[in-house]
Parts: C-alpha cells; sequence; structure tokens
C-alpha cells in the first residue's frame, strides 16, 4: 500500500508521527468510452465556453458561481491563505462513546500506521482506546479541507473515519410522516416474530456481488471467444401483499424452514449459508459410495445363487402331497 498522508497525532503533549493509507477500495469494473465501428479511445478536450482555445493544466483556475451568469475566480494564493491548508496535525478534541456517532456521519476509512519511533505512543494510545471503549474524536486537513473524524481500533491497527459535517445529512422530508397511520398490535407482533426468526450473526463473507462476477463472466468469454455462460434466473421480487398479516405468516413460516423448522421454504441467504456448510459433508460420502455398492453386490451374489439352488427342493413335497390326495 502507499501512505497517501503524512502527519502527526496530537495527544495531550504527546506528539505520535503517522501515515494514512486507505482501508478500502472499490471492486467496480470500469470501463472507458470507444468508438463502437473501431474501438478507438474518446478524448475530451479541455476549451473555453468564451474563446472556444484549447487550455492547459497551468491556465485552470477554480470558479465559483455567485449565479447570473457571474464567476468569483480563486488563485493558489487564496487557498494558501486559508487556515489548515498545508496542516499535517491530527488534533485529539475529545474522546465518546462509539454508540453516540451516528453511523450515517462516516465518510472514509483509513489505516493508521506508527512512523519512525512513535510505536510505542502509537501503542499506548491504542490500547488506551481499546480499554476506554471509546473513539477519539479529532480534526484533520486532508486534501485541502478541514474535517471532523474519529479514530478506533480495529485488528490492533488505529483506524480513521473521516465524517460529514451535520449540515451535509439531509432531513428526511416525506408526506407520509405526517400521517396517522395506525398499526394493528397483531400485525406488529407477527412482525416481531418475523424478525426473531430471521435474527442471526451478521457475516459479510455471507455475501457476494453477484452482477460484478456476470459482468466479469461476459469479460472473460470475450476475451477468450467462447459463448457467455447465462446466469441463473434472478428471482422476482414478489408483488405488492394485499393481506399484510398472510404475507407475514408466509414470511414467517419461510424463515423458520431455513432454520429446519417446520413450514414453508428457505431463504435465500439461509440457503446459501446451509449450501456452504454442506459442501464438505457432501463430498466426503461421495467417495465411499462405489466401493460400499460393490461390496453389498459381492454379497448379494452369493445370496441369489443359493435362494436359486433351494428353490426346486421347496416344489418337491408340494408333487407327493397333490399324489397322496389323487390316490
Amino acid at each position: 500500500m502507499r501512505a497517501i498522508w503524512k502527519g502527526a497525532v496530537s495527544f495531550g503533549l504527546v506528539s505520535i508521527a503517522v501515515k494514512l493509507y486507505s482501508a478500502t477500495e472499490e471492486k467496480d469494473i470500469r470501463f472507458h468510452q470507444v468508438h463502437r465501428e473501431d474501438g478507438g479511445r474518446i478524448r475530451y478536450k479541455r476549451t473555453c465556453s468564451i474563446c472556444g482555445e484549447e487550455v492547459t493544466y497551468d491556465d485552470i483556475a477554480k470558479g465559483y458561481d455567485i449565479g447570473g451568469g457571474e464567476m468569483v475566480i480563486l488563485t493558489d494564493e487564496d487557498f494558501a491563505d486559508l487556515p489548515l491548508s498545508t496542516s499535517h496535525a491530527i488534533d485529539v478534541l475529545e474522546f465518546v462513546p462509539a454508540d453516540q456517532v451516528d453511523p450515517i456521519l462516516y465518510n472514509k476509512a483509513y489505516f493508521m500506521e506508527p512512523e519512525g519511533a512513535a510505536t510505542k505512543p502509537y501503542v499506548l494510545l491504542r490500547d488506551a482506546l481499546g480499554d476506554a471503549d471509546r473513539v477519539a474524536i479529532v480534526k484533520v486537513a486532508l486534501r485541502q479541507r478541514e474535517q471532523l473524524a474519529t479514530l478506533r481500533v480495529r485488528e490492533g491497527v488505529l483506524l480513521l473515519n473521516t465524517m460529514l459535517w451535520p449540515d451535509e445529512i439531509r432531513k428526511p422530508d416525506f408526506n407520509f410522516l405526517d400521517e396517522d397511520i395506525e398499526v394493528r398490535p397483531p400485525e406488529l407482533a407477527m412482525a416481531g416474530s418475523l424478525i426473531d426468526s430471521m435474527a442471526g450473526d451478521f457475516d459479510p463473507e455471507d455475501f457476494k456481488d453477484n452482477y460484478r462476477e456476470a459482468l466479469q463472466e461476459v469479460i472473460d468469454a470475450k476475451v477468450e471467444g467462447r459463448e457467455v455462460v447465462q446466469p441463473e434466473e434472478v428471482e422476482e421480487a414478489p408483488a405488492a401483499a394485499v393481506d399484510l398479516m398472510a404475507a407475514l405468516k408466509a414470511s414467517v413460516d419461510r424463515a423458520r424452514a431455513a432454520r429446519g423448522e417446520e413450514g414453508g421454504e428457505p431463504t435465500p441467504i439461509s440457503s446459501a449459508r446451509s449450501a456452504k456448510k454442506a459442501e464438505p459433508a457432501k463430498k466426503a460420502p461421495a467417495k465411499k459410495a462405489e466401493p460400499a455398492k460393490k461390496a453389498a453386490a459381492k454379497k448379494a451374489e452369493p445370496a441369489k445363487k443359493a435362494a436359486a439352488k433351494k428353490t426346486p427342493a421347496k416344489k418337491a413335497p408340494a408333487k407327493k402331497t397333490a399324489a397322496r390326495k389323487s390316490a
């Protein structure tokens, strides 16, 4: 990994030199725009809307639209005078319980590595955070912008999570919030039963990006010159339920069936989990099946021969009995 930022964490009078690394990466398949006829890349030129001339990067400045066709132009000198534009410090402001930070505020995550002789104070801060069961609220300047962030421990490493500012979170404004919608107690109880029947522990490995895998299969097939294998049919979304209670009850039965209880069909996620657990169990007995069949067949052959020899012996007394009756 390549460090994207270097600086220091200010923890009281202690300064900890650190490096930041991106903790996540997107796995989306990216495409270029090309000419359909010959596959040539589509290029875009930076041209001025007034004079029509092509402009180089050196002649490009940042402009803020104030409306009415007017623009305020800002230069590099204007940004240089702003506070924290080049600061390389992470200032710890306070330590708070993690559950007090709304997850909607989290933006991007970065791993933090100690640099040089800062390993011991780094470990000190890491262990102290773990023992206190709190996260540190910090301020940091990244890419010429001051950001609010948290410091927490993940797998023995300090993790910096940048956050959005409160005024960047939109307020939900929907008409149904003003409506007086009554939910009956039986419906609420049945919904609670559905939640209980589908409760479990979250494991990210149970989920996968089916669309990206199918798209990669199409690309690989084109590269190798073979036909594309059609993916399995995607389950259609169910139609809107007319009877809410009936739909809830059917959902509960389906979820219980996924756990091995009576009634209904398993859910897609539970089916995937049970299939993953059953794979090793299926493979082991498969190898022993053939020898077992052969052994059974060998044992059956003498038994069949013996039965064949004994069959005529049973018929002989029957003939004598008939002869006595006729006499």
